[in-house]
């Protein structure tokens, strides 16, 4: 067997209804219908110059292109025939949509190209296509499964050339340039990593959860296994040390320590991972002068509330002006991305949810954060069915890396931990998360098919029984 049928699988496919997704599609339709028509009106309230003067809605254009992008992406679903989960696209399709609502409300020259707005709406039709092919075409995990430790190498890769080559983002070396495209290597890092890891736990579960060395109270995993936490531990430090990328460290240590407890279920394990991050954070602390900063600022942003701790205090005033229910989609700080009178840097990157907790309110965020723990309920219920242990743990830790890195940055944002680096899943800008993020959903999806169902026989009834032999009423 070649490959491309590896990934592919054999069988012809008929088309599916997917009912239950097409309708929830109708609704995130008629949520960012009614979001547009908001923002559009507070723009006309308040003397702005919306997108498309005259309209009604923010942006119709920009709507429609991404409306488009996700009923095509259902239609492929539909074709595909395959049994697959209905709730994950359009929960990500509703998040993407609070995303461009938020990037065409924002000032469009943030950025470069096409203003803030196009440019997002390019990366979330190109995440939305990505999930898409994968959900529809991947039908075996034999590609990932069989090379964990090439995967894992190239992980390793990816980190060095960052190291080496990559330049600096706002103090932290996060960016790696190859001709004219830049991006995020820690965003496909950490698909790379659940891949591997699911691989290494599935194969050494056994020997994980029932031997172990004794270390006073605690029980430890076999000496020889200890390495890999090792080595994760060592690896999420240097991130720290070297790329100032606090939230790259914990997203990739936490969803280790998540993992392997889902592989093991055994807290110890988890409690000295925890001891050993705590342990070598404290040593950065004394060491590292911008983990110092960043910890010195989440302790009290208020005694540098108009430097190093402006974007925190900031960010903490945007929530308590948002209140229960918000200001309006629109109606925030119309200074947003400058500097005082008001605004809060880099807003559209790292800063996302405290701009719509100002206009949505803390039920809108709420409503966010229950978007990403039905990704989570998703992958963990795919997780669950799933026919092995490395379909089941790859699962499990596809759907937590995507809601790990949402809880993490929103506790940054509001300052129930240090401030992070990372990005918001599909809601904040930037290319490399986006199409990351597709590739996770992408391989969640397709690792929720149930199996295609066998073609009816000639006059069958939907439930495969000949007509006319059924029992009667």
């Amino acid at each position: 067997m070649t490959a491309a049928a590896s990934v592919l699988g054999p069988g012809r496919l008929r088309p599916r209804p997917r009912n239950r997704e097409l309708g929830l599609l109708l609704v995130v339709a008629g949520t960012l219908g009614a979001g547009s028509i908001s923002l559009a009106a507070t723009w006309s309230a308040g003397g702005a110059v919306p997108t498309s003067p005259g309209s009604v809605f923010a942006d119709p254009v920009a709507l429609a292109a991404y409306l488009g992008a996700l009923f095509i992406a259902h239609a492929a679903f539909v074709l595909s025939g395959r049994r697959t989960d209905q709730i994950l696209l359009p929960t990500v399709g509703l998040l993407g949509g609070i995303s461009l609502l938020l990037m065409e409300r924002l000032p469009q020259n943030l950025v470069g190209g096409l203003g803030l707005g196009r440019n997002q709406l390019l990366w979330l039709v190109a995440s939305i296509a990505l999930m898409a092919v994968i959900g529809s075409v991947v039908r075996s995990d034999a590609w990932l499964r069989l090379y964990k430790y090439t995967w894992a190498a190239l992980g390793v890769a990816l980190l060095l050339l960052t190291f080496v080559f990559g330049h600096d983002v706002n103090g932290q070396r996060l960016a790696l340039s190859i001709g004219p495209l830049t991006g995020q290597p820690s965003e496909l890092l950490k698909v790379i990593l659940v891949v591997f890891l699911a691989g290494y736990l599935s194969e050494n579960r056994p020997l994980l959860m029932d031997e172990s060395t004794r270390l006073g109270p605690l029980r430890l995993p076999p000496l020889p296994y200890l390495a890999p936490m090792v080595v994760m531990w060592a690896m999420a430090l240097s991130v720290v040390v070297v790329q100032g990328d606090l939230g790259a460290a914990l997203l990739f240590f936490a969803v280790f320590l998540i993992l392997l407890y889902v592989a093991t279920a055994r807290a110890s394990y988890v409690a000295f991972g925890i001891v050993a991050f705590v342990a070598g954070g404290f040593v950065l602390y004394q060491l590292v002068p911008h983990v110092r900063v960043r910890v010195d600022i989440w302790l009290d942003p208020f005694a540098q509330a108009s430097g190093s701790g402006y974007q925190v205090v900031q960010a903490l005033h945007a929530f308590a002006r948002g209140g229960i229910l918000g200001t309006g989609l629109g109606a925030g700080l119309p200074a947003v991305g400058r500097l005082p009178p008001g605004g809060i840097p880099a807003l559209h990157t790292d800063f996302p949810f405290a701009a719509l907790g100002e206009e949505l309110g803390l039920v809108g965020i709420m409503g966010i954060l229950g978007l990403y723990l039905v990704v989570i309920e998703r992958g963990l219920r795919v997780a669950a069915s799933a026919a092995d242990d490395y379909r089941a743990i790859l699962a499990a830790g596809l759907s937590l890396v995507i809601g790990v890195q949402a809880f993490i940055i929103a506790a940054g944002n509001l300052k129930l931990i240090p401030l992070t680096g990372i990005t918001l899943p599909f809601i904040s800008y930037g290319g490399s998360s986006l199409l990351a993020n597709g590739v996770v959903m992408g391989l969640l999806i397709a690792l929720s098919d149930r199996g295609v169902e066998p073609p009816r026989a000639r006059g069958a009834r939907p439930n495969g029984v000949p007509a006319g032999k059924g029992s009667r009423a």
